[in-house]
């Protein structure tokens, strides 16, 4: 099963490498920034010890796909796609908070609720809630970006702005682009039969002091997605909902006793579970996109990557 799950390239006028949970970024010149979505599985802040087969690929091409369709709305960082698990965009400074807008109390909302918390992020939710009920307006809960191998923190707009993590002035625009691009996921999600759930988006800053969508946008990894068709009857008779997302791998390994706490080992992965990753990666990607996944040559996705990317530099 050929991944990718690492990355050495030595590009021209390459300046520095940053290595996050997910992707790769090479900033060349100061000047751009080439971003290679790996095949690695993130899952409670933890990189799982195998890859999955075309899983950057998707990440890479959704995220495309999902950038074309808002930046009427918000400006991206985004040039080129040279390769199908490479991005290449503008020099970003990136805000150190990730937007995270939910729609439905689920996942880690859900948890929280469950355990007593009426409150998150400073945001109210209110009684008498199931899990999968939709918030009566979709409420922002930030988190706190986590360095490699940390847990992203939960932090309210006045502890964000207390800290001096974001101004005041730079938050306003980072709350409005958050609800301008989940009302548009939202209708797009709706047009393929799909529910929006939550999300999460990260913005940078461009040498010109440009606010720009950075990262991903409406992936499998950063977002949830529900059917829409048989919604409101699993909601009335209290069953899960049939879920398109990254969340399916969080209830296995927390049905395997781990969620990326201390002492806990990460469960073994066998091939046909990795397998069955990659389907329902490749399920969410038809689903969003409405296109036919097409499988790139991974024979030797390295040479591939390194190549595409050498051409496009070298033009």
């Amino acid at each position: 099963m050929n991944t990718i799950t690492t990355t050495n390239f030595n590009f021209p006028g390459q300046k520095s490498v940053y290595k996050g949970k997910v992707r790769e970024v090479y900033n060349i010149n100061d000047e751009v920034l080439v971003m290679v979505a790996t095949d690695r599985l993130s899952a409670f802040d933890v990189v799982m010890p195998k890859g999955i087969p075309y899983k950057g690929q998707i990440l890479n091409q959704i995220a495309t796909k999902m950038m074309k369709a808002t930046e009427d709305l918000v400006p991206n960082w985004l040039i080129a796609t040279p390769d199908p698990n490479v991005a290449v965009g503008h020099l970003c400074e990136p805000f150190k908070v990730e937007m995270v807008i939910r729609g439905y109390m689920s996942g880690h909302a859900a948890r929280e609720y469950k355990a007593g918390k009426r409150l998150l992020c400073g945001v109210a939710m209110p009684e008498g809630m199931k899990e999968n009920d939709k918030f009566p307006e979709p409420m922002i809960t930030p988190a706190t970006k986590a360095q490699m191998g940390d847990h992203d923190e939960d932090i309210s707009r006045e502890d964000l702005l207390k800290r001096g993590i974001v101004s005041e002035a730079d938050y306003v625009v980072l709350e409005d682009y958050t609800r301008k691009l989940f009302q548009r996921g939202s209708e797009i999600a709706a047009s393929r039969g799909l529910i929006l759930v939550d999300t999460k988006y990260e913005f940078g800053k461009t040498k010109d002091g440009q606010i720009v969508l950075i990262d991903e946008i409406h992936t499998p990894d950063s977002s949830r997605y529900f059917y829409a068709d048989g919604y409101e009857e699993l909601q009335a008779k209290g069953e899960p909902q049939k879920q398109l997302s990254k969340e399916f791998v969080r209830q296995w390994l927390i049905a395997n006793n781990f969620q990326g706490l201390k002492g806990q080992t990460v469960p073994f992965m066998s091939d046909d579970y990795i397998t069955t990753v990659s389907d329902r990666y490749i399920e969410l990607y038809e689903n969003i996109t409405g296109d036919t996944f097409v499988k790139a040559d991974v024979s030797n996705i390295q040479a591939r990557i390194e190549a595409n990317v050498l051409g496009y530099l070298g033009r």
